[in-house]
Order: C-alpha cells, then sequence, then structure tokens
C-alpha cells in the first residue's frame, strides 16, 4: 500500500470528549465540551482556543471538573455544540454560528452535583468525573507570531475522580474495566463510539500499580471544601 501526500486542514485523528465545567464571575457554572485532550499519570493536558470562556474561568480560578461522558450521552453533548458563555460573542465565533447559552447545564439536560475540592460541579450523568486544579499554563505555537497566544495548553492536576459502579473493574476498588467504559470519541468533527476489543495487549501484563504518581499520594491529602 502506498502512500500520498495530502494537506489536512485538520489533524484530528480522534481523542475522548470532555466536558469542562468551570465557574463564571457570577457563581454560575459554564459547561463545555473539548476532545484535544490526554492524561499522563493524574495529569491532564487540555489544548484550548485562549479567548474561550472555560480558559478565562480557568485562569482566574485554578479550578474545573473534566467530566467523561459515555457513547450514550452523545445527545447532551451535541447540545452544547456552537454554545459559548461569552457575552458578548466574538467576531469569531458568530462567524461560525455560535450564541451565547448561560445556562449550559440546562441546555444540555444534565444535572450538576457538588464536587469534593473544588467549586465547578460535576455531570452526574458522566460515568467518569475528575476534580483537577491548574498547574502549569503554556503557549501553544510560541514560536510563531501568527499563531501564538491563541491556544493554551493547560496542564491540571487532578485532586478527585469519581466513577459509576457499572465502569469498575469486578474484584477491585480502583480499576476500571476497559471493556465496559465505552467513552465518546471526536474524530474529524463527527462523533465515534469504540468497539469491541481488538486484541489484547503485551502491556497489560504490567500491574498499574507501576504507574501511580506521586500526585495521587497528594489528592489523598487534599481536604474537601
Amino acid at each position: 500500500m502506498t502512500h500520498t501526500g495530502i494537506e489536512p486542514n485538520i489533524l484530528y485523528f480522534g481523542t475522548p470528549v470532555v466536558l469542562i465545567s468551570t465557574v463564571n464571575e457570577d457563581g454560575s457554572a459554564n459547561l463545555a465540551p473539548m476532545s484535544s485532550a490526554f492524561w499522563l499519570g493524574w495529569r491532564a493536558v487540555l489544548g484550548m482556543g485562549t479567548k474561550s470562556k472555560t480558559v478565562q474561568n480557568l485562569l482566574r480560578t485554578g479550578e474545573c471538573v473534566l467530566n467523561l461522558p459515555s457513547d450514550e450521552l452523545v445527545p447532551a453533548v451535541d447540545r452544547l455544540a456552537l454554545t459559548t458563555g461569552s457575552n458578548p460573542v466574538s467576531a469569531r465565533k458568530a462567524e461560525r454560528g455560535y450564541r451565547y447559552e448561560p445556562d449550559k447545564f440546562g441546555t444540555a439536560g444534565l444535572t450538576p452535583v457538588a464536587s469534593e475540592t473544588v467549586s465547578p460541579p460535576r455531570v452526574a450523568e458522566c460515568p467518569v468525573t475528575m476534580e483537577a486544579v491548574v498547574s502549569i499554563v503554556h503557549p501553544l505555537a510560541a514560536d510563531d507570531p501568527q499563531q501564538t497566544g491563541n491556544v493554551s495548553v493547560i496542564e491540571a492536576r487532578i485532586q478527585r475522580v469519581h466513577v459509576h459502579d457499572t465502569i469498575r473493574m469486578a474484584g477491585t476498588t480502583d480499576r476500571i474495566d476497559p471493556d465496559a467504559w465505552r467513552p465518546l470519541i471526536m474524530s474529524f468533527q463527527q462523533f465515534y463510539a469504540l468497539g469491541p476489543r481488538a486484541h489484547s495487549s503485551r502491556l497489560s501484563t504490567i500491574s498499574e500499580t507501576f504507574y501511580r504518581s506521586p500526585d495521587l499520594t497528594r489528592a489523598r491529602h487534599t481536604p474537601t471544601r
């Protein structure tokens, strides 16, 4: 099979959808879908437009909740598409069809529940919710004057992880069953669900305890609010 050189406008090959809840200046909750995210240990790396309401809230408060929807929640997630918590709506977003929506939870039909260590609420319907604080913010494309300042890469440290019992691995207290967990995936602006396991991985012979980070111990000692 030969390759053909192409120049796609986006390189969005597939990442999990995250609903990020933050707190607005007036104390109300903002909820925004995104999917430029990945995790290493108990750290999350998030890529978002610097002028978005979510990033503004993150920089102001230093707190958020990373809610991971299952593929069954795709209608709720899609109801948040093309909405923004910023008022007025920026010209850039207005051009793309965004509208101001102050009640994100109501619009999505999702239920806010109190967090333990941060102010933003968790999403009750999401099988995974992770309370987090901002550790450091990096500019993306800082080497390019045309791009720098437009996108921020935010490193967030997880303080609490909450999951539905339906995705816990039987016989364990702290493991997720990958056969039960069905994350919602975004690939090239479309929603997808995972298929069945393709093959057992040799990496699974390594105990997950080998990947335990000091952040987990630190999280255990983080007091509740």
